[in-house]
């Protein structure tokens, strides 16, 4: 039996979630009307799971998700609005410490239940297997305050990089020297953190990344990592030329894929394609990077997330002569994808979430 508390301020949002979860046998649910009230529910009624609206009176989901995260670490859902503004703060949900995040339906959730029901049902049912860590929260306040540090000395050099006074330079004429296709799924937005920041400015090959999420979400994601990372970040929303020292996030419910162009090879969204299971496909945008570039020269990184994508695409990457790197059990949040590519023989290399960016460094070093 899993234990799921439902933190929501709306009497009708509680009541439809308690019918939901009422006809699956396997869940046993309790209900928080606000922040203050899903803390006192954490002794009392231990859930396994918690699912968590952002916006409510007297504490809302951001500051009772950082208590949560402090007292008793529970792998928690973040239900969010499709404003802006409840973009901005799922990605920030993600970065403290919820394993996944679910899109309240605009309008009347009462008709949107037939589709909001299945997707919130699967994520709290893929949460309920999360490895959740009391350090990961504390992690994450020396990693703000150091970049709220670093950003306060670098801003007074006019050398500082920001979107606007560093635009992505040109492709050189050719072939890219090399090529880093990133994977991830559920646990994934801090895992590019640790992955992505420690990466040097100097980096020398592009990197794209295919995290299973929502349209809203990925470019508030790209945002939060570019103000974060030495390498600037941005989201894929058209075909643009790949160029050595940038990271591309792939615009969610799409894929992402390389293609060769005329000035070279670039990285464009797709249409999500129907034999694919997830989207942005870690899959699709492996197979359409070595349809381009040389195997020899892709690094593909697997890292926490439900489910097997990814796997067979980098397997195949590995066997044509590509170089793999599968984030370890021991920090993944879920390790099915890179479990998967770890069983069908694909990783050519395993290492622990804060050991990956070394790893990388030293695969694509100049000879």
């Amino acid at each position: 039996m899993t234990r799921v508390l439902v933190v929501d301020d709306s009497a009708l949002v509680r009541r439809l979630m308690a019918k939901l979860l009422a006809d699956e046998a396997e869940f046993e649910t309790a209900f928080a009307r606000n922040g203050v009230e899903a803390l006192e529910a954490l002794s009392s009624f231990e859930p396994d799971v918690v699912t968590l609206d952002i916006n409510m009176p007297d504490m809302d989901g951001l500051a009772c998700l950082d208590r949560i995260m402090l007292e008793r670490p529970t792998p928690v859902v973040m239900v969010s609005s499709l404003t802006t503004e409840g973009a901005s703060q799922s990605v920030e949900a993600l970065a403290l410490g919820a394993v996944d995040v679910v899109q309240k339906p605009d309008g009347s959730i009462s008709l949107a239940m037939e589709t909001f029901g299945p997707s919130l049902l699967e994520k709290i049912r893929s949460a309920r297997g999360a490895r959740i860590r009391r350090t990961h929260r504390l992690t994450e306040r020396v990693r703000r305050l150091t970049a709220a540090a670093v950003a306060s000395r670098e801003s007074h050099h006019p050398g500082h990089r920001t979107a606007a006074t560093a635009p992505p330079e040109p492709v050189p004429e050719g072939v890219l020297e090399g090529l880093v296709l990133v994977g991830c799924s559920t646990g994934g937005p801090p895992a590019l953190d640790a992955l992505l920041g420690r990466l040097p400015d100097d980096f020398p090959w592009p990197i794209v990344v295919a995290q299973h999420m929502p349209a809203a979400f990925t470019g508030p994601l790209a945002r939060r990592l570019d103000s974060l990372c030495r390498l600037p970040v941005m989201e894929v929303t058209q075909p643009t030329p790949l160029a050595p020292g940038r990271v591309y996030i792939g615009r969610g419910d799409a894929d992402v894929v390389i293609s060769e162009t005329p000035e070279g090879p670039a990285v464009l969204p797709a249409p999500s394609s129907r034999n694919h299971a997830w989207h942005p496909s870690v899959d699709r945008l492996v197979e359409t990077a070595m349809a381009v570039q040389s195997a020899s020269r892709i690094v593909g990184i697997l890292m926490t997330g439900m489910g097997y994508d990814g796997a067979a695409a980098m397997t195949q990457l590995r066997r044509a002569g590509g170089w793999t790197l599968a984030e370890a059990e021991e920090t993944a949040v879920v390790w099915g994808m890179p479990g998967e590519l770890v069983r069908t023989g694909g990783a050519a290399a395993v290492a622990p979430l804060h050991a990956l960016a070394a790893r990388l460094i030293q695969r694509t070093a100049r000879t």
